[in-house]
């Protein structure tokens, strides 16, 4: 939940000059003044910081681990470059998983190691004024990227941490430059937020497929919309798309508009599956059923299958007659050891579905190729697979 409080006066500490801090370069901005009202701003939800310390280019690394790790928020109002290289030193100083063990147990270190690098490098923050002007030397002009994701300011400064301000500014550049997609006629602009389809496993799985000429179609979780307007492009007469995330919802909308799409594209903020029927029902969920730890992780992480689950329980009646579902799915999570081998045939034989036909392509993103990597031994073994999922008449859905 995003909050509104108040700064507070900052945590005074002693050090010895020379060891913790560095000459100071620059001047320092206007930061919020005690008892001033400030916009938090953050994507993990972390709360609210009581109390906000300034911070400049005198600070080290080291020092700034030791008081991050005692709960400080460090505003930082020195030079923005610095403060990368501040982000950037921290990080390298951050311990890594040592490797060991099962690739379930290698998986879950991971994911522990990067949710504490999160935690800890959200720590170091900047504030934006009315204007949203970063205050920092040599910063860069980051209103747009800023306004893109959060509209127009709310109070005269806004505080955000520095890591989730360069995702954004990366975001806007990459929604300026567009996104180029095998397959898809013309540029995505992805937003910031949204899942960035830099894996191309779908598209190449989903082009070569004749019956969508004249197709009505749902494309259920349709994140940026890649899939939705892959099938447009191949001939489907119409898509209807639905997302749980405000975000994704406008970025599909936009993109559908600069591709000449609208007039056969509606996307819908919900749940799940959109009213009525369709001829053809297509997703590309979450494939790794383990609970997300922030908003962007919903399109890749899925607490205990419930939205692939949710999907295969609802597919039939959703579909027209002799209509299919089309479901891509990678085999990580089997490969990690977090589904057994044959929980979909399971999944599939309770929910009165029958495969009509696979199609699968070995993963070719630049982790399946890093031998360095720590899960690597499950990464080079990753298959995408395409699902053509049809009722079958003679199964009704049994009891969970």
């Amino acid at each position: 939940m995003l909050s509104v409080f108040h700064a507070e006066e900052p945590m005074k500490r002693k050090g010895a000059p020379g060891k913790e801090e560095r000459p100071s370069l620059t001047a320092k901005p206007p930061v919020p003044s005690l008892g001033e009202p400030f916009r938090w701003r953050s994507e993990s939800d972390e709360p609210t910081p009581a109390h906000l310390s300034p911070v400049d280019d005198r600070l080290s690394a080291d020092a700034a681990l030791k008081r991050v790790r005692r709960g400080e928020y460090l505003l930082y109002t020195g030079d923005f470059h610095n403060a990368k290289q501040l982000l950037g030193a921290m990080g390298r100083r951050l311990s890594r998983p040592a490797g060991t063990g099962s690739l379930l147990e290698a998986f879950r270190a991971e994911r522990r190691a990067r949710q504490l690098e999160h935690e800890t490098l959200s720590r170091i923050v900047v504030a934006l004024d009315r204007d949203y002007r970063l205050g920092l030397s040599r910063a860069p002009d980051v209103a747009q990227a800023c306004r893109q994701v959060w509209g127009e300011p709310e109070l005269t400064t806004t505080v955000v941490p520095l890591k989730q301000l360069l995702g954004m500014l990366g975001a806007a550049e990459w929604r300026r430059k567009g996104l180029a997609v095998p397959g898809l006629k013309g540029l995505l602009q992805p937003h910031y937020g949204v899942y960035l389809p830099t894996r191309t496993d779908y598209a190449e799985l989903l082009l070569p497929l004749p019956q969508v000429k004249g197709k009505r179609v749902f494309d259920v979780g349709t994140g940026a919309g890649v899939l939705s307007f892959l099938l447009l492009q191949s001939g489907a007469t119409s898509v209807v798309a639905t997302d749980c995330d405000a975000r994704a919802v406008a970025c599909a909308r936009e993109n559908a508009e600069r591709l000449g799409l609208a007039n056969r594209f509606k996307v819908v903020e919900t749940d799940l599956f959109p009213e009525g029927k369709a001829d053809l029902v297509v997703s590309n969920p979450p494939w790794i059923p383990e609970p997300p730890k922030n908003r962007v992780d919903r399109a890749v992480f899925d607490e205990d299958n419930l939205f692939l689950r949710r999907f295969l329980e609802g597919l039939t009646a959703h579909l027209e007659p002799g209509g299919e579902g089309l479901l891509i799915l990678s085999n990580l999570a089997v490969l990690l050891g977090l589904r057994p081998a044959g929980w979909l045939d399971e999944q599939l034989e309770r929910c009165g579905l029958t495969v009509k036909w696979t199609r699968s392509t070995q993963a070719r993103h630049s982790k399946a190729r890093d031998r360095l990597d720590p899960l690597h031994a499950a990464r080079s073994r990753e298959v995408t697979t395409l699902y053509c999922l049809e009722a079958d008449p003679k199964r009704r859905l049994s009891a969970a």
